[in-house]
């Protein structure tokens, strides 16, 4: 009975064995069922991923404001068309799309070179670009003996005229497209069309992107300018998407993380703020398949605008100074300034922090059809340099009591000098007994000749030679240069010159040096010389940025400020106080004394202005050739007021005058410093009738 009943159980237990075995199975094949039918794409997918590709999306600029946060520069937003190609996308791809494309938009064909067409040809007549190698050459190819460059070399040469003949207006339409298309790096988006898409082409295109592989729609950006032309030499420019980084700065930028097509600044405020203008770009990454298609986009971090910059420069005195000198110099020219006058400049700026409230310049030209046009010409109130005249005396009577040869209330006689091998030396009047007070006021060349006689280390003696050491002028420019004069400013902006030294020794020069008629300077060199003496002798640097801000989404309000600029005090004149208040009241007379020689024009200004005329003889070296060399007059002004507590300090300069009498310079100086003033009474005005938060509680 006991091995009946255990045969029995044994058949049982491989039945269970194999009920368990089965569900095993029917798990398994569930779950590969599963795995195939319902995950089977993403893991096929994910077997297939080869590459995580990162590519930075450019984002737009920061803006630029004025001192009262008035926008200055802001970006446009402009309908965009762009291109991104795989990594094994194909030419004949990539030239179907621009086949199609082109029947959608618009492509303008001035940018297509002699290359790109002779690149389209070998593509598009494969026959007869393989016709224009020899079969000597094919079989050397075969061989190895040339390479595909070397063939596709012999090709490009022995394209003809005739042979680029053939391709139609409409396939240039196409070339156009392809070249925009092929220039760029693969996975990043390159700019098809950013001016001038119009609504027609943008919806078109969105609606036939599935037939457009690679084609998307998107918001590109501009640069405008609100003011139009105001200031626009000194904002500098940025490049285009075409341009892409410049050539000459290919590796820096490179280094730096920027992409060949990316727009940066490439002069002045746009280029030397380059690092805080430069928008931070969104990164995006592109996961690719085997074959290089992109299988998913993922987002890593987003971008965000360039940082933004407020300037020193106020635009609505900036916008009236330009009228200013536009109104004036066509004033002159029909007075008969002359032919050769052709540019004016004022530079403002506070002469206790350095900052510039306006820097303008115009110059006067014709267009092909002989239409006067006024240039932006605010560039060159720090690239240009001329002999300023009297205007530079200040310094010399500096100078002249430093040096100790003169100390204040020293009278000298002014007379006409004859000094052996030199034409007479004289002011435009024989003055007679006269202190240097007298002599700013007045304005004479004979006590500063003298002054610069005694620093050379000699005597006048009537009809003789005038023997002078050398190192006269090496202490006239040692002195000069901590006004500013014959060094740079320092201003945050590239390419400021220092003007010319002369390079002549002789006592002639020497006296020339002592009234500003032989070394030159920079408009703007000229409004630190006076901003110095208004101050009380320090050296203030010219500053253009006021402060840095973060990005504010928010169009009514400015962001945080990240950095402000503060005064700084390149050096302090070494000189007396006594000294500098001597000269302060020089120039006080010059503007508002019996005698001086601008009281005609400033005598009644209500905001008690201090300055210095200045008048000298000069050659045209401008623009016109044939003219070189032509006697000229340079017509310049320095100032600052009110002349007890300085709050504003300027510099006018206008070369190439005919006329010495020309009071252009006056009547700039004049008008500029009614803007400046007229304009602080209207703010205060306007700031007192706002009513405050508290009043408004009130209420």
């Amino acid at each position: 009975m006991k091995k009946k009943k255990k045969k029995a159980q044994i058949p049982f237990r491989l039945n269970i064995l194999f009920f368990v075995v089965f569900l095993l199975f029917s798990a398994l094949i569930l779950r590969l069922g599963v795995v195939q039918i319902v995950y089977g794409e993403q893991y096929r997918k994910e077997v297939e991923r080869t590459e995580n590709v990162t590519v930075n999306t450019p984002a737009p600029r920061g803006k630029i404001y004025d001192r009262n946060h008035q926008i200055i520069v802001d970006n446009e937003p402009l309908n965009a068309i762009t291109y991104t190609r795989t990594q094994t996308t194909k030419p004949d791809e990539m030239l179907d799309v621009a086949r199609k494309l082109a029947k959608y938009i618009d492509k303008p064909t001035d940018r297509v070179t002699e290359r790109d067409l002779k690149d389209y040809w070998i593509l598009t007549r494969e026959e007869k670009a393989k016709a224009k190698i020899t079969k000597k050459e094919w079989k050397q190819f075969k061989n190895k003996e040339l390479t595909d460059k070397d063939i596709y070399q012999r090709q490009l040469r022995r394209i003809t005229d005739e042979d680029l003949k053939e391709i139609t207006s409409d396939e240039l339409e196409v070339v156009a497209i392809f070249r925009e298309m092929n220039s760029g790096y693969a996975l990043t988006p390159q700019m098809i069309k950013n001016e001038g898409v119009t609504n027609d082409e943008y919806a078109i295109v969105s609606e036939h992107l599935e037939e457009l592989p690679g084609v998307d729609v998107t918001t590109d950006w501009n640069r405008h300018y609100a003011y139009g032309n105001t200031l626009r030499t000194v904002l500098g420019n940025i490049t285009s998407s075409e341009e892409g980084l410049p050539r000459e700065k290919l590796d820096y930028y490179l280094s730096r993380d920027y992409s060949r097509n990316d727009r940066v600044g490439k002069s002045y405020i746009e280029a030397q703020y380059e690092d805080v203008l430069r928008g931070k770009k969104a990164k995006i990454k592109n996961i690719t398949d085997k074959a290089g298609n992109i299988i998913e986009t993922i987002e890593v971090s987003k971008g965000q605008r360039g940082k933004d910059i407020v300037l020193t420069i106020d635009m609505e005195l900036q916008q009236r100074v330009e009228q200013i000198i536009e109104e004036e110099l066509m004033a002159a020219k029909r007075r008969g300034g002359g032919e050769l006058l052709d540019r004016a400049f004022v530079v403002m700026m506070n002469p206790k922090t350095g900052e510039i409230l306006s820097m303008a310049g115009k110059q006067y030209t014709k267009d092909e059809n002989g239409k006067v046009q006024l240039k932006d010409y605010a560039l060159g109130t720090m690239t240009s340099a001329y002999a300023m005249g009297s205007a530079v005396k200040g310094a010399t009577v500096l100078t002249g009591f430093q040096t100790g040869v003169i100390k204040p209330g020293t009278v000298l006689i002014d007379e006409p000098l004859h000094i052996k091998g030199t034409p007479e030396k004289k002011s435009y009047k024989t003055m007679g007994a006269i202190n240097d007070l007298k002599a700013l006021e007045m304005s004479s060349n004979v006590y500063m000749f003298k002054t610069a006689i005694a620093i050379a280390g000699t005597k006048y003696r009537p009809y003789q030679s005038l023997p002078i050491n050398p190192e006269a002028f090496s202490i006239f420019r040692n002195y000069f240069s901590q006004f500013g004069l014959g060094v740079k400013t320092g201003i945050d902006l590239p390419g400021e010159i220092i003007g010319w030294p002369g390079n002549s020794t002789l006592p002639g020069h020497l006296l020339d040096l002592a009234i500003g008629q032989f070394d030159t300077y920079t408009p703007l060199q000229m409004a630190q010389y006076v901003s110095t003496i208004a101050n009380g002798g320090y050296r203030m640097k010219p500053q253009i940025v006021k402060e840095i801000r973060e990005p504010n989404n928010d169009k009514d309000e400015l962001g945080n400020i990240i950095y402000s600029f503060e005064p700084k005090v390149l050096n302090r004149v070494d000189m007396k106080t006594e000294y500098i208040e001597r000269v302060q009241e020089g120039f006080r007379r010059v503007m508002q004394g019996a005698n001086g020689t601008a009281r005609a024009f400033f005598a009644n200004a209500p905001y008690k202005p201090a300055g210095k005329t200045g008048t000298a003889q000069s050659f045209y070296d401008g623009p016109i050739k044939s003219k070189r060399m032509t006697p000229t007059y340079n017509l310049t002004l320095v100032g600052y007021a009110p002349y007890d507590d300085p709050e504003v300090a300027f510099s006018v300069v206008v070369p190439w005058v005919q006329d010495s009498n020309s009071p252009i310079n006056k009547y700039i100086g004049r008008k500029i410093l009614d803007a400046y003033f007229e304009l602080k009474e209207k703010r205060q005005a306007e700031k007192v009738e706002q009513p405050s938060q508290t009043d408004h509680e009130q209420e």
